[in-house]
């Protein structure tokens, strides 16, 4: 079993999923939004011309895939990692920023927002 054990007025209670139920008695909160900061300037990444010209600066190259229209992508020559996108900014999730951050460490951080 996974989850969350909530303990009130001497009851345990197991909250499965604690982002979709309540726990507590308490509203849900929405969770915190997640954003790319490009570390040396503090820099939210609010776009992909922002994002491509820090990852042009760091080596990185666009990767011209005519496999998947609906895909950015970009690798570096000197190394074997992929940086996979939507094409679409309003669908990159924090899933593609921890993939960034993982291939460029001293470049960039998730922050909450």
């Amino acid at each position: 079993m996974s989850g969350v054990w909530v303990f009130r007025n001497g009851v345990a209670r197991l909250v499965s999923n604690p982002m979709a139920e309540p726990i507590d008695g308490m509203e849900l909160t929405s969770s915190k939004r997640k954003v790319l900061v490009y570390r040396s300037t503090n820099e939210v990444m609010t776009s992909y011309a922002a994002l491509e010209t820090k990852l042009l600066a760091l080596g990185w190259e666009r990767y011209n895939n005519n496999d998947d229209p609906d895909l950015l992508q970009y690798h570096k020559s000197c190394s074997v990692h992929l940086i996979s996108l939507p094409r679409d900014f309003n669908k990159f999730k924090s899933i593609h920023m921890y993939d960034i951050v993982v291939k460029n460490r001293s470049a960039f951080e998730v922050r909450d927002m």
